[in-house]
């Protein structure tokens, strides 16, 4: 079947309607909080972020629990060629993570090993600015979605994100997948894609793939927006940094070191 440049973006707009009803849905839908997901701030507000501990994450560093569960709750495929990689979740050198955090004196504990690394879900996203087709967008609740029906694939945001943290599907990843989970929708070639901090479910009050998989405790999600939840203890408690907090986007992923 052939489409014009007419039906083209006529097909897009009915897409563009069906995706704007399917974000209200969960609104409507949700149930009350379970006790696996931490409820709203006592004004209502819900600001939700990651706290990575990085010492209790390289108690074992050839542990990739969190990335396995991460591909298969997404399914993300698994490339031959690193050049067309597509990762939500992957791990980088220190340095690497934090080039504006380090210097020659680093501790060996953290010095050339692997920190965890996703998108940042950040306050002032770059990402956003730049998307022609607001492909990407973000909620209230500071989470940074994409709408993979409205990517062009013109891939502004993977040039502004100073984090590397979007994947573009050079490719078709489905013929690179296993096992589907019906779950959740492929992709397909063409588009941009990366962490979506788990909205599939949230909605149904579960905690991230990745935070249930860690057997080491090393990843914690809550409410920014609670001063009693326990991301927020947790940046109380210990000496937290950001990636690259000079550029102004202020991620909502904080590291423990």
């Amino acid at each position: 079947m052939t489409v014009d440049r007419r039906g083209f973006f006529k097909l897009a707009g009915l897409g563009a309607l069906g995706l704007a009803g399917a974000r209200s849905l969960p609104v409507l839908g949700n149930p009350a909080p379970a006790p696996s997901l931490p409820g709203p701030g006592p004004d209502g507000g819900v600001r939700w972020g990651m706290v990575v501990d990085l010492r209790a994450c390289l108690n074992d560093e050839g542990c990739r629990d969190c990335i396995v569960a991460c591909d298969h709750a997404h399914n993300i495929p698994q490339l031959p060629d690193r050049k067309h990689e597509v990762k939500w979740i992957w791990k980088d050198p220190y340095e690497e993570v934090f080039p504006m955090q380090t210097h020659e004196y680093l501790e060996d504990a953290l010095h050339g090993h692997p920190a965890l690394v996703f998108c940042n879900h950040c306050d002032n996203p770059p990402c956003v600015r730049v998307c022609p087709t607001q492909a990407t967008w973000k909620r209230e609740d500071g989470i940074v979605m994409m709408d993979w029906h409205r990517c062009i694939g013109c891939r502004y945001c993977v040039a502004a994100c100073p984090y590397g943290s979007r994947s573009f599907n050079w490719v078709d990843p489905r013929s690179y997948i296993e096992t589907i989970d019906p779950e959740f929708p492929t992709r397909t070639r063409g588009v941009v894609e990366k962490c979506n901090f788990c909205d599939e479910r949230l909605a149904r009050n579960q905690q991230p793939a990745c935070v249930s998989a860690c057997p080491h405790g090393a990843l914690t999600f809550g409410n920014l927006a609670d001063p009693t939840s326990t991301v927020r203890l947790l940046l109380k408690s210990r000496y937290s940094i950001r990636r690259k907090p000079a550029l102004g986007t202020h991620p909502e992923v904080f590291y423990l070191v």
